[in-house]
């Protein structure tokens, strides 16, 4: 079996198969040797952020020389993203040689009688391998959906969890109000595992706290008053940590403290221009304080993993005056409206747009419309089976906002047409993880072409 075998195998999965209970998939890690059981495990699950929270932990390990694996979902372009080595994704050959040998193990657990793993189970497990292959000392690991139940609770033991914003996403598996939704991610809280969360909302706050409680875990909480911004680029983010902060809020019966009190008035440069990646960041500084409390990694390594964190597709500036981000929930949007809001202060914005049909993309766009405006939108499908025509889109969008609306059901075309439409406007792409993969693609593309002509030119 070579690589696109196995992506294409991978692919075809959630056609035969459906999600399983965790006794199916810690058999399938029993078979392959338990191979999380030599790593340090720090857990990340929550609605927004918890792939930004990765991310930035993985670069500031990276950055102390500990040699880290990165666990995420989903990939943008390559399934080989999901699979991170120091910051690098696995090569084909390593997430080959993985695969092959779980898809002997699933074969043989077949012939036993247990269910075939879905997609994600057996990614979990390929991700293991190549990890333990790659001999990682440090594993950062992104839950795919909720937390209690998802396949990456099977670790025992790490040394951290990390909850990050809980809102409302994926009612239909999850719950329908953020107290539910919380249940199901604080399910990953282990007994006395110290767990760091995002205390902005006292409903989730209320239900991660009472199960921290009932595991005997230390609690750390931020909110937005550990924190001072300082300074803004187009690019970048400044900020200093307040270890001022006021602790009236705190709770000592409930073992909380605030993250504030690992750092002193450091200061930080984020390098993304969206507010919530400063919420991450801080999340991911008081996640390596509480597993190196002796402080082993320096905080000026930890300041340099920060600043140099390279996330795609999350309010990532692409080209000049371009700059993509996967928004696509209802949390999601209201945070990329902050943004957009906070530039267009400064110049006029444009929007690149399109969502898949599950997502509420009419709630989407009336509140994009009702809460910035645009100066030109142009709108396309992705998805495959999931999408939402282009023409559809646009229709939902001139009934919120009389600025220009261009339909273009190929994705390639649309960015094109809004490169060259957007005069000195700022381009948002938004709505979808599916828009910010292909873009990358895209965009790749454009670079690898124009590479090639300077190479016949010289």
């Amino acid at each position: 079996m070579d690589y696109t075998e196995a992506v294409d195998y991978i692919e075809e999965v959630p056609k035969f198969t459906k999600k399983n209970g965790p006794e199916n998939t810690l058999e399938l890690l029993r078979r392959i040797g338990h191979p999380e059981r030599n790593m340090k495990v720090i857990h990340v699950a929550g609605t927004n952020g918890k792939g930004s929270v990765c991310a930035f932990l993985s670069s500031i390990l990276t950055e102390a020389g500990r040699r880290t694996g990165l666990f995420t979902s989903p990939h943008l372009v390559d399934i080989t993203e999901r699979f991170q080595i120091n910051q690098e994704p696995a090569s084909h050959e390593m997430f080959t040689e993985a695969f092959v040998r779980v898809k002997k193990e699933v074969d043989a657990m077949m012939r036993d009688g247990y269910a075939h793993p879905a997609y994600f189970e057996l990614l979990f497990a390929a991700g293991l391998l190549i990890f333990e292959a790659a001999g990682v000392e440090y594993l950062v690991l992104e839950t795919g959906l909720g937390g209690r139940l998802d396949a990456t609770n099977l670790v025992e033991h790490p040394i951290a969890c990390v909850l990050t914003t809980i809102s409302l996403d994926h009612m239909e598996y999850l719950g329908d109000t953020v107290a539910k939704i919380a249940a199901e991610k604080a399910g990953i809280i282990k007994e006395g595992v110290p767990v760091i969360y995002d205390g902005r909302n006292p409903e989730s706050e209320a239900v991660i706290l009472a199960q921290a409680e009932k595991m005997h875990a230390k609690a750390y909480r931020y909110d937005d008053t550990m924190c001072e911004i300082t300074g803004k680029t187009d690019k970048s983010i400044d900020f200093i940590i307040n270890s001022r902060y006021d602790k009236k809020n705190t709770d000592p019966q409930a073992q909380v403290s605030p993250v504030s009190d690992l750092y002193g008035n450091l200061k930080v440069r984020v390098p993304y221009l969206a507010e919530y990646q400063v919420t991450n960041s801080m999340l991911a500084l008081a996640a390596l304080r509480v597993i190196d409390p002796e402080k082993t990694i320096s905080d000026e390594q930890a300041v340099r993993g920060i600043a140099d964190t390279k996330w795609p597709g999350r309010m990532e500036t692409v080209l000049p005056g371009v700059v993509l981000d996967g928004a696509h929930n209802a949390d999601g949007i209201r945070e990329f409206i902050r943004t957009v809001k906070s530039v267009g202060e400064q110049r006029p914005v444009s929007l690149l747009f399109s969502a898949v049909v599950e997502k509420e993309h009419e709630k989407m766009i009336r509140t994009i419309c009702e809460s910035t405006h645009p100066a030109l939108v142009v709108v396309t499908q992705v998805g495959g089976s999931r999408v939402v025509p282009a023409q559809e889109l646009a229709a939902e969008f001139r009934k919120y906002t009389d600025a220009p609306v261009i339909a273009k059901e190929d994705v390639a075309e649309a960015f094109e047409t809004a490169l060259q439409k957007k005069g000195d406007s700022m381009l948002f792409c938004a709505g979808s993880l599916y828009l910010a993969g292909e873009l990358k693609a895209i965009i790749a593309h454009r670079d690898q072409a124009a590479d090639e002509r300077r190479v016949t030119y010289d």
